[in-house]
């Protein structure tokens, strides 16, 4: 649940990923044992997530960017919002 919350800042991509081998390991345990198979289902979909929203959050982070370098050296944040407006504008 951690990655979850987190992904959004990027970290949550690596806790993710140590979340779904640990979840993938807990089904595999709960296979053989019969118990906590609810709890290792829901770490292997909430750790997906994490994987997912990171993913997209670094995707949208590198198109924000390349699509607004000409705006990263602005007198006043007023100057900055209005160069991002044009240059997300497309004008």
């Amino acid at each position: 649940m951690l990655s979850l919350s987190t992904s959004i800042v990027l970290i949550g991509g690596p806790l993710g990923v140590i979340g779904l081998v640990l979840g993938v390991v807990a089904l595999l345990t709960a296979k053989r044992t019969g118990a906590g198979r609810g709890r290792a289902v829901t770490a292997v979909v909430t750790s997906a997530l994490a994987i997912l929203v990171s993913v997209l959050t670094a995707i949208f982070l590198a198109w924000y960017a390349n699509h607004t370098q000409k705006c990263y050296r602005p007198d006043s944040f007023s100057q900055y919002e209005q160069c991002v407006r044009q240059q997300l504008a497309g004008t």
